[in-house]
């Protein structure tokens, strides 16, 4: 799943206190000859608040059931996202089909200002002050996988001066 992605580092959720936010829950309808069958299909985005977050997608003819799948396939795939005082390291982008999204780290105090889905994945990862825009497509699939996109590109200062072979001070003052 995030095999374009360099420094993805996947985490194992033995240990982790892991808290569940439910992003959407989608009625369809199938319509056959003996009438409507109605569905159920969950979005949920799973994180511990402290850099480990990961999403999942449930179908059930229930609700309950819908989300419940959502959480177990949401912990299969769960990520480290690098963090810096409560914000983002750098400014990045994400796109995903239509979605388009638009993060930026913010200074302490500022909050969360994000909506929808964008902000249910930022404050699962753990992130208490940043500046974000959700372009184009609003829909919570797609916004939800934008969002992992720049959040996967993240990558903090160690592991920039690591891959350029080069010190932390050289990094940062050229």
């Amino acid at each position: 799943m995030y095999q374009n992605y360099k420094n993805v580092e996947l985490v194992k959720p033995s240990g982790l206190d892991l808290k569940d936010r439910l992003v959407g829950v989608q009625r369809v309808t199938k319509v056959t000859k003996g009438g409507r069958a109605f569905g159920f299909s969950a979005i949920v985005v799973v994180g511990d608040e402290n850099g480990v977050v990961g999403h999942g997608l449930g179908k059930s003819k229930e609700v309950a059931d819908a989300i419940s799948k959502a959480v177990e396939d949401a912990k299969k795939n769960l990520v480290r996202i690098p963090l810096n005082k409560g914000t983002l390291p750098h400014e990045q982008k994400g796109k995903y089909g239509g979605a388009r999204v638009y993060i930026q780290p913010a200074s302490h105090g500022t909050g969360v200002i994000a909506g929808g889905a964008l902000r249910a994945v930022l404050e699962a990862v753990g992130v208490h002050d940043v500046l974000s825009k959700s372009q184009g497509s609003s829909n919570p699939h797609n916004v939800v996988k934008a969002t992992f996109d720049a959040l996967l590109q993240l990558r903090d200062a160690k592991t920039v001066a690591a891959q350029r072979g080069v010190s932390l001070e050289k990094v940062f003052k050229g």
